[in-house]
């Protein structure tokens, strides 16, 4: 058992090394080979987070240390090598959820947001005569907090290059957001080949726009009840874990085999349902269109 999981330790070592240095994808010992053009989303979700500065390498980084914290808190509780393998497991987790829960903030704050700043690109390019790189970069300074570093590098592009579409390459790159791709594309199709028809463009993409953020604010009213609820069954388990080590024997219960056993156990139970209840609640994402 000894040897097995030092090997295994080992490989998965070699995996995360050959991963985050050269690139590798796959469990095999060698990069992977596809027909199909690789696939890079770690950016992209990078992006969508606000955490577009952030390379993958930290990301990685801080998750090991985690592990490591983790790991040392686990042992120093229960004095066994199940649940500090199991609490490792879950501390690896932690930068994903909360780059989730970053994520999932930012797009809500942009689908509320890109109506608004829709209609006010629509007021600036027809009632008040502005051209539509102008109207953008305007709206964007005005637009949420966590949106204008985006339209700043957008605008600065633009005073390089004067090249609407690499512009908006760049500005789509940043936002990484559905809202943003078709907007940003009607913009740039009505800048290169005109036509009098865009406030009617942005107009019936304004209703779509918020015809979805409705939908998903019923949504998520609809599942507040459940959301505590889940909560709820995380707290109450670990809480009973913690009084029952300064309850009698109840340290000594732990280390037991069979005390280990139990509590790797309830972890994996509790981190398994946690799981699936989030699955089982997510909302279906809008797939982005018109990026590279």
């Amino acid at each position: 058992m000894g040897l097995l999981l030092a090997l295994a330790g080992a490989y998965g070592v070699f995996l995360l090394y050959t991963a985050v240095v050269f690139g590798w994808q796959g469990l095999g010992l060698g990069p992977a080979v596809s027909r199909k053009a690789p696939r890079r989303p770690a950016g992209e979700w990078l992006a969508q987070a606000g955490l577009e500065d952030v390379r993958t390498k930290e990301f990685v980084a801080v998750t090991l240390a985690l592990v490591v914290l983790g790991s040392g808190l686990a042992y120093a509780l229960f004095g066994g090598f199940l649940p500090t393998l199991v609490t490792a497991a879950f501390a690896s987790t932690l930068p994903f959820t909360s780059y989730r829960s970053r994520r999932q903030r930012r797009r809500a704050e942009a689908r509320e947001a890109w109506p608004r700043m829709i209609e006010e690109i629509r007021i600036q390019t027809g009632s008040l005569g502005r051209s539509i790189p102008q109207a953008l970069f305007e709206v964007g300074r005005r637009g949420p907090e966590e949106l204008r570093p985006a339209f700043g590098a957008a605008e600065r592009e633009w005073r390089l290059s004067t090249d609407f579409a690499r512009t908006v390459a760049t500005l789509k790159d940043r936002l990484a957001d559905a809202s943003a791709d078709a907007t940003l594309e009607t913009l740039l199709v009505a800048h290169e080949v005109g036509g009098s028809n865009l406030d009617g463009r942005l107009a019936a993409l304004i209703e779509d726009r918020l015809q979805d953020l409705h939908g998903r604010k019923d949504a998520r009213a609809k599942q507040a009840g459940v959301r505590f609820a889940r909560w709820f069954v995380l707290v109450v388990p670990l809480g009973m874990t913690l009084a029952g080590l300064s309850i009698g024997t109840g340290r000594q219960a732990y280390q037991t085999a069979m005390g280990q056993l139990a509590v790797a156990a309830g972890l994996a139970c509790v981190g398994g349902c946690w799981v699936w209840a989030g699955r089982l609640m997510r909302l279906p994402e809008e797939e982005r269109v018109f990026h590279g």
